[in-house]
């Protein structure tokens, strides 16, 4: 089945059941699944219903929803689109990194496969979307450097950031106003408050407004939404 025979909104699951278990194995339920798209749960019942007879996902008696084989192709493809026309939308027209997910959402289901693959070459074939998440090459290959929450590194420590969570366009806005993107080099100065906040500097900043700010506290919430890698590690 090609993805251009479903609808957008299929499309839209196989995606979001994709999406919710890329950067660490979680259990996908109906509920879970509702919750991330904003749907009722018996509207998200019957889909999955529909899906499982397509032969996209099945759902053990367990509970768990999963994505068989074609089912992935399906949300990879789609996934490949959508960070491609990301990162359009950020490098060639100049759209904020935190509005760039919902105008992708749109585009995704109208362009072309020849379309993407030519932003893709004019692009450069980038091999991550503005918020460093890996871009599927076309044979549905993900290469997604390891990583680990912000909010897990014990410091001091050197770190740079892989990836920045588009989950909640509000925190992705502000954790860009305070700098902290891909590939940019934090130092974690100690260990996290009794509240879970980072105390961080910018030790690469030629910024001289950062100068005088030289350290930042990152909330739980902000260091949960970011991936470190060790600053030394470039592969």
């Amino acid at each position: 089945m090609y993805p251009a025979e479903l609808s957008a909104a299929s499309q839209d699951y196989l995606k979001t059941i994709w999406r919710l278990g890329e950067w660490e194995p979680e259990r996908v339920t109906t509920t879970v699944l509702a919750a991330r798209m904003g749907l009722a749960a018996s509207t998200v019942s019957e889909a999955l219903k529909k899906l499982t007879a397509q032969g996209l996902v099945t759902r053990p008696s367990y509970g768990a929803v999963q994505l068989t084989e074609q089912g992935r192709q399906v949300a990879v493809h789609m996934v490949r689109r959508h960070r491609i026309l990301e990162m359009f939308l950020a490098t060639e027209l100049g759209y904020p990194w935190d509005e760039v997910h919902d105008e992708a959402e749109v585009l995704e289901h109208a362009v072309t496969d020849r379309f993407i693959d030519s932003l893709d070459e004019k692009l450069g074939h980038p091999r991550a979307d503005p918020h460093g998440d890996a871009i599927p090459s076309k044979d549905g290959a993900v290469d997604a450097p390891s990583a680990i929450p912000l909010a897990d590194v014990l410091g001091p420590a050197l770190v740079r950031v892989t990836r920045v969570s588009d989950e909640d366009p509000e925190r992705l806005r502000a954790l860009g106003e305070l700098g902290v993107r891909p590939g940019v080099t934090l130092s974690v100065r100690a260990h996290p408050t009794e509240a879970g906040a980072l105390r961080v500097s910018f030790p690469e900043s030629a910024d001289a407004e950062r100068d005088g700010e030289p350290e930042i506290t990152l909330g739980i919430l902000h260091a949960e939404a970011v991936r470190v890698r060790p600053a030394q590690q470039t592969s």
